[in-house]
């Protein structure tokens, strides 16, 4: 094929930014190179869909791989009556469902999803290279305990919990990835966070009885110091 005969035209690609139409005209020319960039530039959005539908890491990387795979196979077709990362959202979350879809028939379960289908900054949650260890500790369990919780909620509220709060989309680019109404973004964004920080809130009120824990090792320290000083100052007098 030529390169004349693979290029779409620019009218054609109206909703892709002007870096996605060069990248999308550059692979569909056969340039290999574009692809890579192409990944990088939606890799991290794109991966933190797959896991919060799938709320598996290494299946996740699995099924985006699968779906980046289609993507290079049928680029050729895209015709940017969407934002290429909204194309490439549907084609990753279609990758996801045919997953869960499979595994419920291998589990004869039948799974609570959607094709249609908390003011927590997760991201914030990474240490930096200057924070101290213990802090740098804390932030990572404070991660875990909410990656956790998430993945605790409904397939259909996870998802957009993850473009709103995590990915920072709007309520329209959501809507547009996910295939629903603008309203159903809203509600089910509201009832995610509802949802995570009455879970967060009843782990936290649990943990409170064990805070500042003192049994153990500590008891017996405290006590032997004391008792050490005690027969120390018995002595001298």
């Amino acid at each position: 094929m030529t390169e004349a005969a693979n290029l779409q035209p620019a009218s054609a690609l109206a909703y892709c930014s002007d870096d996605d139409r060069v990248l999308v005209q550059r692979v569909v020319a056969g340039d290999h190179a574009a692809f890579e960039l192409l990944m990088r530039r939606h890799n991290r959005r794109l991966y933190r869909l797959a896991r919060a539908t799938l709320r598996d890491d290494a299946e996740a990387e699995d099924a985006l791989q699968d779906a980046y795979l289609c993507a290079y196979r049928t680029l050729a077709q895209f015709r940017g009556e969407a934002a290429l990362s909204t194309w490439l959202s549907r084609l990753v979350l279609n990758e996801c469902y045919g997953r869960l879809r499979r595994h419920a028939r291998r589990e004869n379960v039948v799974p609570i999803v959607s094709s249609n289908t908390a003011d927590i900054d997760i991201e914030a949650m990474h240490p930096s290279d200057s924070e101290p260890p213990d802090s740098a500790a804390a932030r990572a369990e404070m991660r875990a305990l909410i990656e956790r919780k998430l993945d605790e909620l409904p397939e259909s509220f996870r998802t957009v919990f993850v473009l709103r709060s995590v990915e920072e989309l709007s309520v329209e680019e959501t809507a547009q990835c996910l295939g629903i109404a603008e309203a159903t973004v809203r509600s089910r964004h509201f009832r995610a966070k509802s949802l995570l920080r009455e879970a967060l809130a009843r782990d936290i009120d649990l943990a409170g009885s064990e805070l500042f824990g003192f049994a153990g090792a500590r008891c017996d320290r405290i006590v032997a110091n004391v008792m050490s000083r005690i027969d120390k100052g018995r002595e001298g007098s």
